[in-house]
Parts: C-alpha cells; structure tokens; sequence
C-alpha cells in the first residue's frame, strides 16, 4: 500500500528533520546524512506495515522512527553525554566470536530457563522502562500480555503507568519488580509490600543512576516547548501523580534518587522483604562482590541502556568480571544492547542466566502495541534457536564458555 502525497509530505518533512538535526549524532544506524533528499522516498517505501512483515527487530526502529512522537522517540533512543555508549554497546558484540560444531543432531532446540523457582520458554526477558503509556495507551498491559503469550519473564518499573496489580494480572503469572528509592523509606516499604503482595517474586534495586547527563532530550527544553507541555507539566508532583504507584501519595515532600545511598540499603531491603532481591547496574568484579557480601540474590549487569555514564564499556563487556566474582552463586543476568539472537547467545556462553531486552520491545510497542512486542520476542527467539542449531547446542546448559572466542 503507497503513502498518500499528504502523508508522504509530512513524514518527509519529519525525516529531513531527524536527517539534518545534532540530535541524530550517534542515535544508531538508519539515520539519513543530510541532504539525502533521494534517501526519503525509499525508506518510506521500505516500512513495515504489520508486526509479521517485520525482518529483524531494526524493522520496528524505523517504523517508530517515523510515526512516534518525536520528542518521545528521542527520549526513548538517546543516550549518556554524547551518545557514545549507544554504539559502545552494539560493538561489544562484535569483540566475541562464535564457534560453530558441526554434526551434532539439532532437530529439537530447548531454549527455556529456570529463575528462582519459575520456568521460562526463553532466556529474552522485558526490561523495566517506565511510563509506557508514552509509546503505546495500553502500555504495560499490552507487554505483560504478550509476555504471557511468549511466557517470558517481565520486569515491571517503578514508574509504571499501570498497578502493579493490573499488570500481574494481565501477565497471568508473577512478575519481578524494580526499585527505585524514594526519600522516604515508609512509603518506599509500603510500595515493596504492595509489590510483594501482588506476587512479584524479586526486587530489582536499580543503583546505576546516582547522576547522568541525557543531551538529547534536553534541546527539547520540555519546559517551554508547547508540544511538550501539552503532555508534561514541570515539577516531581506532576510528572509523578500520574504514576499508579504514587497515585495516592503525598509528593509533597517526597524525592527519588540514590545518591546519598550506601550498601546498607541492600540490608535494609533484605529485612524489609521475602523477594528476592537482586542489584541492578553492577559492571564491576568488586561491585559483585559486594552484592555478595550483602545478600543480594542475583545481580543485573547494565549500564542502564546506555543511559547511565560514558564508561566506554558495554554491558557485555563487563559481564566476565561480574560473573567471576559471583563465581555460581547467584543468577547473573544482562542488559543493554541486545539486538540479536547471536548476541543472546554471547552473553549465555560467558555464563549470564538471562538477558533482558529494552528499547527493541519498546520499537515493537509503539508499533503496533501487543502484537508489536509479541513479535519482537519472537523474532528474538527465532533468531536464538538458529544461532543455538549452527553452534550445535540444544539447550541453554550446553551454551558453554567452549561455544565462543573472546
């Protein structure tokens, strides 16, 4: 089906925006030089229509390059300072080699995964993000839900649109939940327990932005901007009242951040809970180490999307060190990055237990919402289960150190 001349304007008008503005500076593959007037049309042309058309993950990119809100798209694909970190991640990958053995019998692919007492059918879990309603009205239903269909494991944010209830109930099965903490530990515990309640069976502890620098997103002054201001008011109490977890809060007084917390707050959340609890935004042999020696029952590796610090690590980079320290004894899984089912299958060859996936289930939301998401794990899964027949591995435990060079 062709654009119509109207629409065609004004999405050219939008990409000859994206093509020649500083924001596009490092934002990934896919972004046109300026002046590619000829580029335009062809890429247009060359968008998906449906989830099922979709190739790999980067189809749905380019899709929501184009129809999502432009502000809102820069916010979701930008990254720390420069936008360095964006292609640090990516390239990560391309330092590990895969070794492929040949005449081992591959007809049936086992690609599921045990966590804390839950079978999952795939190693490729949902990422927190928060306010999902940004990209999607369903927002964190619609992805519990295709979580569900994938029986797959979802990470619910602190900053969620929808309750914690709601989405458990749409994902038909227990969540993990992730924390971030607030200035006031009663309410911070009442939200544990609220979560806890619901059925989520861990809390993730995100300690990875004590302070960032996100440029991008900046240059839209959402202050002053009227096409920001149309969805956003200024202030912690109007950006937050919005959030279910907050909804019947008193935002008054109440602030969030970690940058005055120590490791006894890994103490504190061990007492307060019987999730496990798991430390998210570690890349440190050392770090690990401390998580260790404070109870932490799994580690997250992730430099938060690349949104974190510029580090000039990737996230898989940092894995080695985690999981030596850890050395087995708790699941370590990893984030940031991850785009392709070779680079699953990378990080469960170091050792990682899982990955989890953010700004690709994000692409298939904006999309085309559940069907979106649904199709992107599952384009995910395809791609691991190839991967996994030419390294003549037929399930997870045989993902060995030996499948791989590093």
């Amino acid at each position: 089906m062709r654009l119509r001349r109207s629409e065609r304007e004004s999405r050219r008008a939008l990409l000859r925006f994206i093509a020649s503005s500083p924001l596009a500076y490092g934002l990934g593959a896919g972004l046109l030089p300026r002046g590619a007037e000829a580029q335009l049309d062809e890429l247009l042309e060359a968008l998906i229509e449906s989830p099922e058309q979709a190739l790999n993950v980067f189809d749905f990119q380019e899709y929501v390059k184009v129809h999502m809100p432009t502000g809102h798209y820069w916010y979701m694909a930008q990254g720390a300072d420069d936008q360095r970190m964006l292609t640090v991640n990516r390239e990560g990958f391309t330092k590990i080699q895969l070794r492929a053995r040949r005449l081992i019998d591959t007809s049936n692919v086992d690609t599921s995964v045990e966590l804390f007492g839950q079978r999952y059918d795939s190693p490729v879990f949902i990422a927190p993000c928060g306010a999902l309603a940004t990209f999607h009205p369903e927002g964190e239903l619609a992805v519990a839900r295709a979580a569900g269909t994938a029986n797959t494991l979802q990470i619910l944010s602190t900053v969620t649109n929808n309750s914690v209830e709601d989405v458990t109930e749409a994902r038909g099965a227990p969540l993990w939940y992730q924390l971030y903490p607030t200035s006031d530990w009663t309410f911070t515990r009442a939200m544990i327990k609220r979560a806890e309640d619901a059925g989520c069976t861990a809390l993730a502890l995100t300690v990875d932005i004590p302070a960032r620098n996100l440029e991008p997103i900046a240059r839209f002054r959402r202050d002053s901007n009227e096409e920001c201001q149309a969805c956003h008011q200024p202030g912690f109490e109007a950006a937050f009242s919005t959030k279910a977890m907050f909804a019947d809060a008193d935002l008054s007084n109440l602030g969030m951040g970690i940058r005055g917390l120590t490791w006894d707050y890994v103490d504190r959340l061990k007492d307060a809970t019987s999730m496990n609890v798991l430390v998210k935004g570690i890349v440190t042999g050392e770090d690990a180490g401390l998580c260790l020696e404070h109870g932490a029952d799994g580690i997250i590796v992730s430099n938060h999307g690349s949104r974190a610090e510029d580090s000039g690590r990737s996230s898989i980079e940092c894995l080695p060190e985690v999981l030596d320290a850890v050395d087995g004894r708790v699941p370590v899984v990893v984030d940031s990055g991850f785009r392709r089912g070779t680079d699953v299958f990378k990080a469960l060859a170091l050792g990682a237990s899982g990955i989890c996936i953010g700004k690709p289930y994000i692409w298939g939301l904006g999309a085309f919402g559940q069907p979106g998401v649904e199709r992107v794990l599952a384009i995910l899964n395809r791609e691991l289960r190839i991967v996994m027949q030419q390294m003549g591995t037929v399930d997870i435990a045989s993902i060995t150190a030996s499948s791989i060079q590093a």
